[in-house]
Protein backbone atom coordinates (compact mmCIF):
# COMPACT_ATOMS: atom_id res chain seq x y z
CA UNK A 1 0.00 0.00 0.00
CA UNK A 2 0.96 3.88 -0.59
CA UNK A 3 2.33 5.60 2.55
CA UNK A 4 3.30 8.78 0.88
CA UNK A 5 1.68 10.78 -1.66
CA UNK A 6 5.14 11.24 -3.96
CA UNK A 7 5.43 7.36 -4.11
CA UNK A 8 1.78 6.78 -5.50
CA UNK A 9 2.35 9.23 -7.96
CA UNK A 10 5.88 8.56 -9.22
CA UNK A 11 4.29 4.66 -9.90
CA UNK A 12 1.04 5.46 -11.21
CA UNK A 13 2.94 8.21 -13.17
CA UNK A 14 4.74 5.03 -14.58
CA UNK A 15 1.86 2.84 -14.87
CA UNK A 16 -0.38 5.45 -16.45
CA UNK A 17 1.94 6.07 -19.53
CA UNK A 18 2.16 2.23 -19.78
CA UNK A 19 -1.46 1.74 -20.10
CA UNK A 20 -1.46 5.11 -22.50
CA UNK A 21 1.34 3.22 -24.52
CA UNK A 22 -1.02 -0.02 -25.30
CA UNK A 23 -4.02 1.84 -25.61
CA UNK A 24 -1.89 3.71 -28.21
CA UNK A 25 -1.37 0.61 -29.61
CA UNK A 26 -5.44 -0.07 -30.41
CA UNK A 27 -7.52 -0.09 -33.11
CA UNK A 28 -10.88 0.09 -33.99
CA UNK A 29 -10.97 -3.28 -35.43
CA UNK A 30 -8.98 -5.08 -32.65
CA UNK A 31 -11.45 -3.68 -30.19
CA UNK A 32 -13.71 -6.34 -30.80
CA UNK A 33 -11.50 -9.36 -30.36
CA UNK A 34 -12.73 -11.73 -27.36
CA UNK A 35 -10.78 -14.72 -26.60
CA UNK A 36 -14.41 -16.24 -26.09
CA UNK A 37 -17.71 -15.71 -27.25
CA UNK A 38 -18.72 -14.87 -23.58
CA UNK A 39 -14.90 -12.82 -22.80
CA UNK A 40 -15.16 -9.38 -22.60
CA UNK A 41 -13.96 -7.89 -25.68
CA UNK A 42 -11.06 -6.03 -26.48
CA UNK A 43 -12.81 -2.51 -26.31
CA UNK A 44 -14.86 -3.43 -23.06
CA UNK A 45 -11.67 -4.33 -21.32
CA UNK A 46 -9.99 -1.21 -22.16
CA UNK A 47 -12.90 0.89 -21.42
CA UNK A 48 -12.96 -0.98 -17.80
CA UNK A 49 -9.52 -0.23 -17.16
CA UNK A 50 -10.38 3.84 -17.79
CA UNK A 51 -13.96 3.25 -15.66
CA UNK A 52 -11.36 1.85 -12.60
CA UNK A 53 -9.85 4.96 -12.44
CA UNK A 54 -13.01 5.56 -10.17
CA UNK A 55 -11.92 3.38 -7.45
CA UNK A 56 -10.21 6.77 -5.73
CA UNK A 57 -13.49 8.26 -5.85
CA UNK A 58 -15.02 5.52 -4.23
CA UNK A 59 -12.04 6.00 -1.67
CA UNK A 60 -13.04 9.48 -0.95
CA UNK A 61 -11.28 11.28 -3.81
CA UNK A 62 -12.97 14.20 -5.85
CA UNK A 63 -12.62 13.21 -9.34
CA UNK A 64 -14.08 12.92 -12.01
CA UNK A 65 -13.76 9.82 -13.86
CA UNK A 66 -15.15 8.01 -17.21
CA UNK A 67 -18.96 6.50 -16.60
CA UNK A 68 -18.91 2.74 -16.19
CA UNK A 69 -20.99 2.83 -19.85
CA UNK A 70 -20.84 0.67 -23.05
CA UNK A 71 -17.20 1.35 -24.31
CA UNK A 72 -16.42 4.00 -27.36
CA UNK A 73 -16.28 2.57 -30.62
CA UNK A 74 -12.95 4.23 -31.20
CA UNK A 75 -10.05 2.90 -29.64
CA UNK A 76 -8.69 6.71 -30.19
CA UNK A 77 -11.19 8.14 -27.80
CA UNK A 78 -10.74 5.39 -24.96
CA UNK A 79 -6.94 6.36 -25.28
CA UNK A 80 -8.22 10.00 -24.58
CA UNK A 81 -10.48 9.86 -22.00
CA UNK A 82 -8.05 7.11 -19.94
CA UNK A 83 -5.29 9.77 -20.37
CA UNK A 84 -7.76 12.78 -19.07
CA UNK A 85 -8.68 10.40 -16.14
CA UNK A 86 -5.38 9.37 -15.47
CA UNK A 87 -4.30 13.04 -15.19
CA UNK A 88 -7.39 14.18 -12.85
CA UNK A 89 -6.85 11.67 -10.79
CA UNK A 90 -3.06 12.05 -10.36
CA UNK A 91 -3.86 16.07 -9.90
CA UNK A 92 -6.62 15.15 -7.42
CA UNK A 93 -4.97 12.93 -5.05
CA UNK A 94 -1.96 15.56 -5.30
CA UNK A 95 -4.33 18.15 -4.46
CA UNK A 96 -7.01 16.76 -2.16
CA UNK A 97 -4.92 13.90 0.27
CA UNK A 98 -1.60 14.33 2.35
CA UNK A 99 0.51 11.32 3.18
CA UNK A 100 -1.69 10.98 6.80
CA UNK A 101 -4.38 10.72 4.95
CA UNK A 102 -3.58 7.76 2.67
CA UNK A 103 -3.52 6.17 6.33
CA UNK A 104 -7.10 6.94 6.55
CA UNK A 105 -9.40 3.94 6.53
CA UNK A 106 -12.49 3.91 4.13
CA UNK A 107 -15.31 1.36 3.50
CA UNK A 108 -14.32 -0.51 0.29
CA UNK A 109 -16.02 -3.42 -1.11
CA UNK A 110 -17.61 -4.56 2.24
CA UNK A 111 -13.94 -3.92 3.84
CA UNK A 112 -12.07 -1.35 5.54
CA UNK A 113 -8.86 -0.32 3.46
CA UNK A 114 -6.60 2.77 3.79
CA UNK A 115 -6.69 4.80 1.20
CA UNK A 116 -3.24 4.07 0.11
CA UNK A 117 -4.55 0.31 0.18
CA UNK A 118 -7.45 1.46 -2.56
CA UNK A 119 -5.09 3.25 -4.53
CA UNK A 120 -2.70 0.10 -4.48
CA UNK A 121 -5.43 -2.00 -5.51
CA UNK A 122 -6.50 0.26 -8.22
CA UNK A 123 -3.05 0.40 -9.76
CA UNK A 124 -2.73 -3.52 -9.62
CA UNK A 125 -5.84 -3.47 -11.03
CA UNK A 126 -5.16 -1.74 -14.15
CA UNK A 127 -1.60 -3.56 -14.10
CA UNK A 128 -3.77 -7.19 -14.51
CA UNK A 129 -6.08 -5.73 -17.13
CA UNK A 130 -3.78 -4.62 -19.23
CA UNK A 131 -1.80 -7.65 -19.78
CA UNK A 132 -4.99 -9.45 -20.71
CA UNK A 133 -5.46 -6.21 -23.34
CA UNK A 134 -2.57 -7.75 -24.68
CA UNK A 135 -3.23 -10.86 -25.10
CA UNK A 136 -6.30 -9.81 -26.79
CA UNK A 137 -4.00 -7.41 -28.95
CA UNK A 138 -1.71 -10.32 -29.80
CA UNK A 139 -4.79 -12.02 -31.28
CA UNK A 140 -6.02 -9.77 -33.42
CA UNK A 141 -2.31 -9.01 -34.79
CA UNK A 142 -1.57 -6.23 -33.61
CA UNK A 143 2.28 -5.09 -32.35
CA UNK A 144 2.21 -5.05 -28.31
CA UNK A 145 4.38 -2.09 -26.68
CA UNK A 146 6.84 -3.69 -24.20
CA UNK A 147 5.69 -2.78 -20.15
CA UNK A 148 8.64 -3.96 -17.94
CA UNK A 149 10.45 -4.70 -20.62
CA UNK A 150 10.97 -4.95 -24.47
CA UNK A 151 8.40 -6.64 -26.21
CA UNK A 152 9.10 -9.44 -29.09
CA UNK A 153 9.17 -6.75 -32.04
CA UNK A 154 11.24 -3.98 -29.87
CA UNK A 155 14.09 -6.99 -28.98
CA UNK A 156 14.27 -7.12 -33.12
CA UNK A 157 14.69 -3.42 -33.29
CA UNK A 158 17.34 -3.28 -31.16
CA UNK A 159 18.99 -6.26 -32.81
CA UNK A 160 18.85 -9.01 -30.36
CA UNK A 161 16.59 -12.26 -30.53
CA UNK A 162 13.22 -12.05 -29.18
CA UNK A 163 13.72 -14.26 -25.85
CA UNK A 164 12.31 -17.78 -26.88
Amino acid sequence: MYRRIDDFLADYGYESQATLSVFRALTDAALSQRVTPEGRSAGRLAWHIAVCTGMAAEAGLDVATPPDSDPPASAREIAERYGEAAGALSGAVKAQWTDASLAEEVPMYGEMWTRGKALMAMVKHEAHHRGQLTVLMRQAGLTVPGVYGPAREEWAAMGMDPQP
